[in-house]
């Protein structure tokens, strides 16, 4: 007999920003490395005898759970990948609603027909799946092996192993990051022995997602809090623009002393001008919730994006809003082959500064500006080829 623990990779950009990361190479989170090291506790005493991965950075990153205490080598197969998104790769779920909905339903509900131009299918994900870890298990006899794949393509798996039809795929609820299916193969056949398996995790768990197989009432929910980006057109919308800019400085520095609106709405101005998506209206629903300023010329020479203004309107804070508006900068200024992205924040402004350090930014300097200076942050964004 031969076992195989199915597991997923750990929290990852796609999840934690709201975007469509299939074959996309995104890098794992914060969060996600620390659910790895929660992973590599439940494995220590546990005896494997192989590791293997997609070629992706999320899955090969988390299999160091195992790795980095035993004297096994990576073996990476690409057929252990998530379902192909085609067009659809690193656009965000707020965006493909508002935009596709009918086949993000689809999606959701794991319809057997699902296509988008470019993209796999389920049928297509399944067999890919279930013959790849079949051939790894034939490969493995009387042996433990770890297997590091992803959400969708284990979920796929399982339906096939546990006989249920494609189209109720949709029913299994989608494993947390990292979580463990043990499977039992011998004379040909798979014994399910337990799935989604958390335990490890503990507080860095996620929400429950059930699996009810219909979609729309998931899509609901994914709406209300998933963002989509317009451009803020300039000079039409300079007074929305300038509204933010002053409730912004405000609450950054507590006094309206040194605020120069016709200087911040010049460098706006400029910036669309060269390219109307560095300036951005974030969107839920029908409602603008922030405002995401990119500069895709300071600093291109040096491989930094700069981010000289990053504004959450006071009604929508501490909704979790920001980290998507992140998520959009990370991916416009790593399209432009930028491997840093920087900004400045106000050394009094701890809500800000605290923000920031959760999402891996650290302070590099300080530059003139504000009521006396600003701090100097960033982190790196760099694409990993895989």
């Amino acid at each position: 007999m031969t076992t195989v623990y199915l597991i997923r990779h750990a929290q990852a950009e796609g999840n934690l920003y709201r975007r469509c990361h299939g074959w996309y190479n995104g890098l794992i989170t914060e969060k996600g490395y620390r659910q790895i090291d929660a992973l590599a506790v439940r494995f220590q005493d546990v005896h494997i005898d192989a590791v293997y991965s997609s070629d992706l950075f999320r899955t090969m990153t988390t299999a160091r759970a195992i790795l980095h205490t035993r004297n096994l080598s990576l073996r990476v197969d690409p057929q252990l990948r998530e379902i192909g998104g085609g067009c659809w790769e690193d656009h965000t779920w707020g965006e493909l609603l508002r935009r596709d909905q009918e086949r993000m339903l689809a999606f959701l509900r794991c319809d057997p027909a699902w296509h988008v131009t470019g993209s796999e299918t389920y049928p297509e994900l399944q067999q890919r799946i279930h013959t790849a870890v079949e051939r790894i298990a034939a490969s493995h006899p009387d042996q433990t092996v770890a297997v590091f794949a992803h959400g969708s393509a284990i979920r796929s798996g399982l339906a096939f192993w546990l006989g249920l039809p494609l189209e109720r795929m949709g029913e299994l609820p989608l494993g947390d990051n990292t979580s463990v299916a043990k499977l039992e193969f011998e004379g040909g056949s798979c014994k399910v022995c337990y799935y989604n398996d958390a335990s490890h995790l503990g507080d860095l768990a996620g929400s429950p997602r059930r699996g009810d197989g219909s979609g729309d009432t998931k899509a609901k929910d994914l709406a209300a809090i998933s963002l989509y980006f317009i451009p803020l057109r300039l000079p039409e919308q300079k007074d929305r623009y300038l509204s933010a800019r002053q409730e912004g400085w405000l609450t950054s520095h507590g006094t309206m002393d040194n605020f120069d609106g016709p200087a911040f709405l010049a460098t706006a101005q400029r910036n669309h001008d060269f390219d109307p998506a560095s300036v951005l209206l974030a969107m839920a629903g029908d409602s603008p919730v922030g405002i995401l300023q990119m500069d895709f010329q300071q600093e291109a020479e040096r491989k930094i994006g700069r981010v000289p203004f990053f504004y959450i309107m006071p009604e929508y804070r501490s909704q979790g809003l920001g980290v998507q508006m992140l998520g959009q900068a990370i991916s416009a200024f790593r399209n432009r082959g930028r491997q840093y992205i920087r900004l400045r924040c106000a050394p009094e402004n701890n809500r800000a500064k605290q923000f920031y350090q959760s999402h891996s930014f650290y302070k590099v300097g300080e530059e003139s500006g504000g009521i006396g200076h600003l701090d100097t942050m960033e982190r790196y964004i760099g694409y990993v080829l895989g």
